[in-house]
Order: structure tokens, then sequence, then C-alpha cells
């Protein structure tokens, strides 16, 4: 992604902008990006990819990494009989 200094923002042009933001309950950057996407015709297109589980990081380790996160995390399984008694 890029990014672009935007000079020449005058007072009243930055207490709207910050107050929009505000009523969205979103950074200034979202705001802005929003509005430039809504302008040239884009805003249909989500700005930031959200997700709500795991599912782009299932399948994604190699047999060697899998064997190496069973072999360190082994020792949660068994249980110490002198902590329980």
């Amino acid at each position: 992604m890029k990014t672009l200094t935007i000079r020449g923002l005058d007072e009243p042009l930055t207490r709207a902008l910050k107050a929009r933001a505000r009523n969205q309950q979103e950074s200034m950057n979202k705001t802005i990006l929003k509005l430039l996407r809504k302008s040239v015709g884009l805003s249909d297109k989500p700005i930031f990819q959200t997700y709500d589980d795991l599912n782009n990081l299932a399948g994604t380790w190699t047999v060697n990494e899998e064997k190496a996160f069973y072999s360190n995390t082994d020792d949660f399984n068994k249980i110490d009989p002198e902590m329980w008694t």
C-alpha cells in the first residue's frame, strides 16, 4: 500500500473530518480512505479485510512445524499427581 501526504487542509475541513471520524467511531485514516474510495466510485469494495476466524492460518504448517509444535507442547498434557494430592 502507498502512503500519501495531503497538504493544505484548512481548519474547517480538518474539524469536519475529525467530527466524521468520531461519529463513525473510526480513525481519521479509515474515514479519509472511505471518502476517497467513494469519491472515485470504489465505495462498494472493503477498505480493510476483516476476519472472524482463523481460516487463513489453517493448513499452513509444514509436517516438521506440526511435529515441533506437538513436541514442544507435550508437557501440557501431563498431570503431576503431587499437585493434586
